[in-house]
This record gives structure tokens, sequence and C-alpha cells, in this order.
């Protein structure tokens, strides 16, 4: 086996400490919603809103960072290996097949693996943080010719709560789909994965659509 250096100390900080974010949002928003009482709805509020404000604060520092660092390249969808990838999951991974792409520092997320990322970043993460704060300043009844406005923002904003719960459920299971049970967590503590000697994976992103 070699260790290949996968994930900078920037990237695992803001891992941890989005899931923290996330399980924080998703606790408190589903009491908010009435579903249980752990904490009381005015604690809830309040800590569902300062989950929220550092939510936006941390994925504003992180893009200032790909940017910087490039690996933005990371979530750029890309046509190569896709259907190869789509079979490996579908049947593949059952058969205990060799993983048909190989991890590496600017190549760190498989072609199905950016098409959901992407998905997040630019459509699931956006919408929650606007009607977020939608829910945030609107007053009622001190708008309440608002109300449907602010009836479909609530209905949506619980639909991507619902997404993200799905995402992590997914997410959690795909770290045990290593070559080891706990490589995939173990790889997001230390930054570094286990592979095959005989795996040489490429320092160069693959090609984007």
């Amino acid at each position: 086996m070699r260790k290949i250096k996968i994930f900078t100390p920037f990237e695992r900080f803001w891992h941890w400490s989005q899931m923290l974010l996330v399980f924080v949002l998703t606790v408190t928003g589903f009491e908010i919603h009435g579903n249980y009482n752990l904490v009381g709805y005015e604690c809830a509020v309040r800590l569902h809103n300062s989950a929220a404000w550092t939510f936006i604060g941390l994925g504003i520092l992180s893009i200032v960072y790909m940017l910087s660092s490039k690996q933005y390249k990371n979530f750029i969808p890309t046509k190569e290996k896709l259907g190869e990838q789509i079979k490996y999951y579908t049947s593949g991974i059952f058969k205990n097949e060799p993983h048909p792409t190989k991890k590496s520092l600017y190549n760190k997320l498989n072609p199905l693996q950016r098409i959901i990322y992407v998905g997040l970043l630019i459509v699931v993460f956006p919408v929650q943080i606007f009607t977020g704060l939608i829910y945030m300043f609107y007053h009622y009844p001190q708008n309440p010719a608002d109300v449907a406005g602010f009836k479909f923002a609530a209905i949506t904003h619980t639909l991507g709560a619902f997404l993200m719960v799905a995402f992590v459920l997914v997410h959690v299971y795909m770290t045990t789909t290593g070559h080891k049970l706990t490589s995939g967590i173990k790889s997001m503590i230390t930054g570094y994965e286990e592979e095959p000697l005989e795996n040489k994976p490429s320092e160069k992103p693959e090609n984007s659509i």
C-alpha cells in the first residue's frame, strides 16, 4: 500500500466544521417545526440562527480558499469514466472490483460525486441560505400580504432539509466502501488515503466538460 495526500488541513477543518453545523441546523430545525422538544423553541431558534450565520461565514471562507488554491477544479463535472463509475456502483462494488477512479490531491471526487457536490453547492446550499434568511427577517403579521411567499419559502426550506439528511446518510454509507470499512473517515482525519502500489493516480485534474 502507498499513502496519497488527498485532503489539506483546511479541507479537513472545513469538512468537520460543516458536519457539526449541519447537525446543529438539522436538529434545531426540526425542533422549530415542532417534531420534538429538546432545548425549547426559543433556544432552538437562537442556536439555529447562530449556526446558519456561521455556516454562511464558513462558506465564504471556503470559496476564497478553493479559488486561491485551485481546489475548485475537484468540483468541475467531467464525462471521463462516468460510465465506468455508474457500472461500478451498480455492480462492480458488489464483486469487489477495483475502483475506476484513482484519487489524488486534484482529483479527489469521482464523476458522480462531482455532479452531486455541484448540485449541493449551486442549488441546495444557496436555496437553504436564501429561504433561511427569509425565515429570519420576515415578521408576521407585520407583512400579511407576503404570507404566501413566506409559506413557499418555508416549504422549500423544509424540503432542502430533507435533501440534506438524505445526502448525509448516503455520504456516511459511502465512507464505508473503501478498501477498509474506516478508510474513508480515516483519510478525512489524517489527510492521506492508502491505495495499492500498482495504482498511480495523476496529480492533474481530469478533463472537465
